[in-house]
């Protein structure tokens, strides 16, 4: 299962030396209720190679902010410490998986 995502840990998640792919979701957002088992997936799947964690706009306002989170689900990936894709609104797991496996070449 993917992590919760706040200020306090974020980073110390986007710049540990791994990738890095956040969900930024809400409760109450139905494409948002559907990507999450997918990313929690990703994160079994990838964890010891990418962090993989969620970010609830509701509750990290600075983060949403941060990054100009207007539409949800948004996934950013990031490498380096640095966003170098996203992925904005729901998409089938593969998609998130290539992805991913680009952050890992």
């Amino acid at each position: 299962m993917a992590k919760e995502l706040n200020s306090d840990n974020y980073e110390e998640v986007v710049n540990s030396g791994k990738p890095a792919v956040i969900d930024f979701w809400a409760t109450w957002c139905g494409p948002c209720r559907r990507v999450s088992p997918i990313i929690d997936e990703l994160a079994e799947a990838y964890g010891d190679k990418v962090n993989i964690v969620k970010c609830d706009t509701e509750e990290n306002d600075e983060l949403t902010a941060k990054f100009g989170i207007m539409s949800i689900p948004t996934v950013l990936f990031f490498k380096d410490g640095e966003v170098v894709d996203k992925q904005i609104g729901a998409a089938a797991k593969s998609a998130y998986q290539d992805k991913i496996e680009a952050l890992l070449k």
